[in-house]
C-alpha cells in the first residue's frame, strides 16, 4: 500500500506531552490523524473491531452498552502478554487501514500520525517518511501524570515500565522535541521542524 503523502509519526512516552505538540501542528494546519481515536471508534458499540474482539475474549469484555470494557480490557491485557497480542492482531490490521484512509482526507503537504506506541508496536517504520519524539526526563514524566491523572507513583511507574526505555524511543528516533521544561519552548521547536517537514514534502513531490 503506497503512502499517499509526506508522512510523520509523532510519539512519546506516557507524560511527555505529546498531545501539547500535536496540537501546536495542528494549529499550522498540518493534517494529524490520531490512531488513539481511531482505535476508541473500532471498539465503540456496533464499532467494526467489537465481532472479531468478543469472539476471542468473550462476550464479558463488552459494557452494557455493547461497546469495549476498556478497564477490563485494559488490566487483562497489561498482566497477559498473550492476551494483548490477540488484542493487537485484531486491532493493528484494522488500525492501520483506517489511518492510511484518513490520511487521503487531508490537504496539507505532510500528514502526521499520532502513535502512542509507535515504537512498541514495531509495524509503523516502514510506512513513515519521518519519526518524532516527543521527550522529557522520566522524573518529569512520572510527575505530571501523577498530577494529570491523581495515579500513584507505583502505578505510573508500572504504566511507564511497560513502553519502551527512553533511550530506545530515542534512538528509534528521526527528530526530537524537547519537552523537559518550560511550555514557552515547544512552539519554537514545533515551528521550525514545520519549516523544515513543508521543505522535505515539497523536495519528495518533486523527485517523484
Amino acid at each position: 500500500m503506497s503512502r499517499p503523502r509526506f508522512t510523520i509519526g509523532l510519539t512519546g512516552g506516557i507524560g511527555s506531552g505529546k498531545s501539547v505538540v500535536a496540537r501546536l501542528f495542528a494549529a499550522h494546519g498540518v493534517d494529524i490523524v490520531d490512531t488513539d481515536q481511531i482505535a476508541r471508534n473500532l471498539t465503540v458499540a456496533g464499532g467494526a473491531a467489537m465481532p472479531a474482539v468478543l469472539a476471542a475474549f468473550g462476550a464479558g469484555f463488552a459494557d452494557a452498552t455493547g461497546a469495549l470494557d476498556r478497564g477490563k480490557m485494559r488490566a487483562l491485557v497489561f498482566s497477559d502478554p498473550a492476551a494483548k497480542a490477540r488484542l493487537e492482531a485484531i486491532l493493528h490490521p484494522m488500525i492501520r487501514d483506517a489511518v492510511y484512509a484518513a490520511s487521503l482526507l487531508g490537504t496539507a503537504p505532510y500528514v502526521i500520525f499520532d502513535i502512542p506506541l509507535l515504537v512498541e508496536s514495531g509495524t509503523w517504520r516502514d510506512r513513515l517518511d519521518r519519526v518524532l519524539v516527543v521527550d522529557c526526563p522520566e522524573e518529569v514524566q512520572l510527575a505530571r501524570v501523577m498530577a494529570r491523572n491523581c495515579l500513584p507513583a507505583e502505578q505510573v511507574q508500572a504504566i511507564m515500565a511497560a513502553q519502551v526505555p527512553r533511550q530506545v524511543r530515542l534512538a528509534a528516533a528521526d527528530d526530537v522535541v524537547d519537552n523537559g521544561g518550560d511550555l514557552a519552548l515547544l512552539a519554537p521547536q514545533v515551528d521550525r521542524l514545520h519549516a523544515f517537514y513543508g521543505e522535505m514534502a515539497a523536495a519528495a513531490v518533486r523527485n517523484n
